[in-house]
């Protein structure tokens, strides 16, 4: 399920916070945003809600700026924790002045499916799933893999067929994985694929890709993506932090 709360925010109040860690201002009255530095704000924020912090974007949405924050845990992030995450980061942002005194939108969300594979704690949380992900090193595909196979059907065919074969064999001898997450831990993961289990070190999988399952029921382990999504509040005008 992805969750997600947007949350308005205006001027900060300059009574209450300091300057704020932005950059210089730009034309018009902005000042530049550095994403590290709002992420480094609001990892503490986010850690308190016992929610890890996955990702932050600063960009335009319409007149105003957008912050997006994706955050995540184990067990999958309800409303609750996505409303909490919302009104401390934004008291926390008002309260340093760190966005600048630009209007712009809080918007603090969970993970979709889209979110590539890369920590070991995303290959926790994916325990249960499909996924498709780059293998390289030892457990690459041997050569029979449906891709490889692809290859050689397209060399067979003819001069095309042969000049996208031999793109194929330029990428090296990396090849795709599909299985299940069975378990995942420190330093690698174990998939079933094809009814067997095996075992890849995280160094030798690429960026790991949740394979959509129509029907899957979401109380399986991962299976949030199929409840529907919901938001935590609207958006709110007004105000310091509009409102609040």
């Amino acid at each position: 399920m992805r969750t997600d709360s947007r949350h308005g925010s205006s001027r900060p109040n300059r009574a209450r916070g300091g300057t704020g860690p932005s950059g210089p201002p730009r034309p018009g009255g902005r000042r530049d945003v550095d994403p590290a530095v709002i992420e480094r704000l609001l990892e503490p924020v986010v850690r308190a809600a016992g929610l890890d912090l996955e990702s932050v974007r600063v960009g335009s949405g319409g007149r105003r700026r957008l912050l997006r924050v994706v955050v995540d845990a184990d067990g999958g992030v309800d409303l609750d924790n996505i409303a909490l995450v919302s009104r401390e980061a934004s008291a926390r942002l008002d309260d340093t002045g760190a966005m600048g005194e630009a209007p712009y939108t809080l918007e603090v969300s969970s993970p979709g499916v889209d979110r590539p594979l890369t920590q070991p704690r995303h290959w926790r949380r994916a325990v249960g799933r499909l996924v498709r992900v780059p293998v390289s090193g030892p457990s690459a595909p041997e050569p029979s893999s449906p891709n490889q196979a692809r290859g050689l059907a397209e060399h067979a065919a003819g001069p095309a067929g042969h000049a996208a074969g031999q793109a194929e064999h330029a990428e090296g001898p990396a090849g795709h994985a599909e299985g299940r997450v069975i378990v995942a831990g420190d330093s690698g993961v174990t998939l079933e694929i094809d009814g067997e289990h095996r075992e890849f070190s995280y160094a030798e999988l690429g960026p790991g890709q949740v394979q959509v399952e129509f029907g899957r029921p979401a109380a399986e382990p991962g299976g949030q993506d199929a409840a529907p999504a919901g938001t935590a509040t609207g958006p709110r005008t007004g105000g310091r932090a509009d409102g609040h």
